[in-house]
């Protein structure tokens, strides 16, 4: 890992996650993906990282970000792959090929929607899941990753 990433937090942002703040909002809550962005870094300095942001509707893209992360640049991930969750092994293998702590964080509660979205094909290569407590999951996920660098 290169020293400048040694307290490097990435929030990677899948498909759709644009739209926070104008997409079903009783599933996802009212704050756009700005806001989220904003609250998360301001939280994760608190337990002392620097944050980077990464949002893609193209999973292309989001393979060749984790690529780029698996060369080093990150301490620890927080991601929500939006769809992808359910069924990219792309985005599955690509995350494995990080050597860092990965938390899986979604808004909604994935256990109570649509049988299909209760599958996580990336479960396995994360080390904290964290699904249905809106943003404060994504607080809940930099405290459990704070500690796994601890």
């Amino acid at each position: 890992m290169a020293d400048d990433a040694l307290n490097t937090l990435w929030l990677l942002h899948g498909v759709n996650l644009d739209m926070l703040g104008s997409r079903a909002p009783e599933q996802y809550g009212a704050l756009t993906l700005g806001e989220l962005e904003s609250r998360v870094t301001a939280h994760a300095a608190r337990r002392g990282f620097a944050v980077h942001c990464f949002q893609t509707n193209h999973e292309g893209a989001m393979v060749e970000q984790l690529h780029e992360l698996a060369r080093g640049g990150a301490a620890v991930i927080i991601i929500n792959p939006g769809a992808w969750t359910h069924y990219s092994y792309a985005i599955r293998d690509a995350l494995e090929l990080v050597k860092v702590p990965i938390a899986e964080v979604h808004l909604s509660d994935i256990e109570a929607r649509e049988e299909w979205r209760r599958r996580s094909v990336i479960a396995d290569v994360a080390t904290v899941r964290v699904w249905g407590k809106g943003v404060d999951g994504y607080f809940e996920a930099v405290d459990a990753l704070a500690t796994a660098v601890s």
